[in-house]
């Protein structure tokens, strides 16, 4: 069940570094109970627009609110009650244990809980993200995939634990299947979908658009840093926005959803466009 109102909006949100424009005048709204996923190509602005809605970045013109008050003005430790960020790359100087690095999800916002609640949510994260059996493995020893899921299950506990204070929430997840094989791939996808399905608003960003039109409730395309198109992925992606946005061309198809696009995979391969 989506939330009508909202949690996290951004209002002609632009941002420049080093004379170029990196966002220009994006405005869309993240509301709890959907699945936002964000697509383009490299360079369109996304990852800048994600930080930007997090707090990392502060926009240069537009603004943004989170659970009513600008962002800007929310205090760091509400901020990290409000919303949990999965970052494109995590790197950890520390020889830390996959178990503490999902623990900082706990640290910084469940100081209220007990000790035995938040060992809980711990436990219970690791296990969600399927890196329970690497909890005592030292994070640096890891492959790429299995330090991504264990990222995985830091963002979760941060959730978790920041529910005590926050009930409308964010989940930000930025190119978070990147190093993954496909069972991960769907099983963290699964999990995401089904932390919306609990009322937080979720934002992803991924390049897959197969992935992308099958898990996505709402849809946001962005180019050379606009959005230039976002809405119900069944009336967002079709050939001339493909053709446009990632200079391609491609059959499409029907998935088995009605209405549904998807791209045909493998047999039909892209061609550049005319």
């Amino acid at each position: 069940m989506s939330d009508p109102m909202p949690i996290l909006s951004s209002h002609g949100v632009s941002f420049a570094a080093g004379g170029r424009r990196l966002v220009a005048e994006a405005s869309l709204g993240l509301a709890g109970g959907m699945t936002t996923i964000l697509i383009g190509p490299n360079g369109a602005g996304k990852s800048t627009l994600l930080k930007l809605l997090t707090g990392e970045l502060k926009p240069v013109g537009g603004h943004i609110e989170i659970a009513g008050a600008p962002l800007g003005t929310v205090p760091a430790w509400r901020l990290a009650c409000l919303r949990s960020v999965m970052a494109q790359h995590a790197r950890l100087a520390f020889p830390f244990s996959a178990y503490e690095v999902a623990r900082l999800g706990v640290d910084g916002v469940g100081r209220a809980l007990t000790r035995q609640r938040r060992e809980a949510i711990v436990a219970e994260s690791l296990a969600a993200a399927g890196v329970i059996d690497l909890a005592g493995r030292r994070y640096q020893t890891l492959s790429g995939g299995e330090q991504q899921r264990v990222q995985f299950a830091r963002v979760l506990c941060q959730l978790e634990a920041g529910r005590s204070i926050a009930e409308r929430q964010v989940l930000f997840l930025d190119e978070p299947i990147a190093s993954l094989d496909l069972c991960h791939q769907l099983a963290l996808l699964d999990m995401a979908r089904s932390i919306a399905a609990r009322g937080v608003a979720v934002l992803i960003v991924l390049h897959d658009l197969n992935l992308a039109v099958t898990y996505a409730d709402h849809l946001v395309v962005m180019d050379q840093g606009r959005i230039i198109a976002q809405g119900p992925p069944a009336r967002t992606l079709d050939d001339a926005l493909l053709r446009q946005v990632f200079k391609v061309d491609l059959t499409l198809s029907r998935a088995p959803a009605p209405g549904l696009p998807f791209l045909l995979p493998q047999q039909h391969r892209a061609r550049p466009a005319a």
